[in-house]
């Protein structure tokens, strides 16, 4: 071999060994974390309400100097609340290496992108996802930050059993079929009937209907007194601008999924009176005025999940760093065996990833703000 023919070899390893010295610094530069839920669409409130918080947490723990010495990068997925789009979101998060993901939100999203996120090894929490579904398939790495239909449905049934304006009314039970809208109205209608109080009416629609004249003229003959409804606030919207018009007042009730001032401004005055379950509100903490006044002062009023999104981050980083790796079984093993502080309070998950002590209250929308019903 020619003298000159070995200081190219030796030159060329060179740059190979620095290339991949530069690779392989690159990647150890940063985390990148996946975000996932409806960025767009009618549903994509609540995907901003994920945005701004998981945002708003990477950067307080940039801030801090990252974690394990590395920078957090933010990777957004928009699943468009379709399990078909959710899943090839959790496939780019795949090909893309996430060492987590914070998402989805609907829970048809959340229980078809699940399946990929096993498959890889990647630990996914749900700000929102409330389908019992979810966590009840026995997969290490799903976790949720919020409650579960079962739970909800039941305050709500204890609520209309405990106020005398509503106790003995007949109830009207109406699912969109999705898996959250069939979740909620089943639970709901068990917790009914455990309190020996049968629905007068059981109808489903299809999400995205924009005449729901039939389903009104069932409520009419079934002298339904209260309505309560399975589904997303477009349809909610829809459903209950369509019912004053037709003269029927009845109360709607729904569960979080009305959690969003998308729905006021679908509904409008039409809205005033309804009711739904959420958590207690985590921005009446004393502890999360200065965080609040963050977002208000960007612009961003942190409404429902966005906090909730903030805590899911926040629980991650805190399993990460016990871990001292992002090894997902030690990241999943911590988040199971530790409670973690947050901005919900103290955050602890059993053994399938339900959030443990997650309560519910009831919320009324009045003139375009809600506040707890009484």
């Amino acid at each position: 071999m020619s003298k000159w023919r070995k200081i190219l070899l030796a030159s060329a390893a060179l740059a190979l060994m620095g290339s991949s010295a530069l690779i392989s610094s690159s990647a150890r530069a940063d985390i990148l974390l996946g975000v996932a839920g409806p960025m767009s669409g009618e549903d994509s409130g609540f995907g901003e309400q994920y945005r701004h918080g998981a945002e708003m947490a990477v950067a307080d723990l940039n801030a801090k100097g990252g974690l394990l010495g590395q920078k957090l990068v933010i990777m957004l997925g928009d699943d468009g609340c379709t399990p078909k789009q959710a899943v090839a979101v959790a496939n780019m998060m795949a090909a893309k290496h996430v060492s987590a993901v914070i998402g989805h939100f609907c829970s048809s999203a959340s229980i078809a992108a699940s399946g990929v996120y096993a498959e890889n090894d990647i630990p996914q929490i749900s700000p929102g996802s409330t389908s019992p579904a979810l966590t009840e398939r026995g997969l290490s790495n799903v976790f949720r930050v919020c409650g579960r239909d079962d739970a909800q449905a039941a305050v709500m049934a204890r609520y209309i059993r405990d106020h005398a304006n509503l106790r003995g009314r007949a109830i009207a039970v109406v699912s969109d079929k999705t898996p959250f809208g069939r979740s909620i109205t089943d639970l709901f209608i068990k917790s009914l009937r455990g309190m020996g109080t049968p629905e007068a009416l059981f109808q489903t629609i299809t999400a995205g209907e924009k005449d729901f004249s039939p389903l009104i003229d069932s409520l009419k003959a079934s002298k339904a007194e209260l309505l309560f409804f399975g589904g997303y606030p477009a349809d909610a919207a829809q459903l209950t601008r369509q019912l004053k018009e037709k003269g029927l007042t009845i109360p709607m009730l729904a569960g979080d999924s009305l959690a969003t001032t998308d729905f006021w401004t679908q509904a409008g005055e039409a809205g005033n009176g309804t009711l739904f379950t959420f958590n207690p509100d985590p921005r009446q903490l004393p502890s999360n005025s200065a965080l609040v006044q963050r977002f208000r002062d960007s612009g961003f009023e942190p409404e429902f999940y966005t906090l909730y999104s903030y805590a899911a981050v926040q629980a991650w980083a805190q399993a990460v760093t016990k871990a001292g790796s992002t090894s997902p079984a030690e990241v999943e093993k911590m988040l199971k065996t530790n409670s973690f502080p947050t901005v919900l309070g103290p955050l602890a998950f059993d053994v399938k990833g339900d959030a443990t002590g997650s309560g519910y209250v009831v919320y009324m929308w009045k003139n375009g703000k809600f506040s707890y019903a009484d």
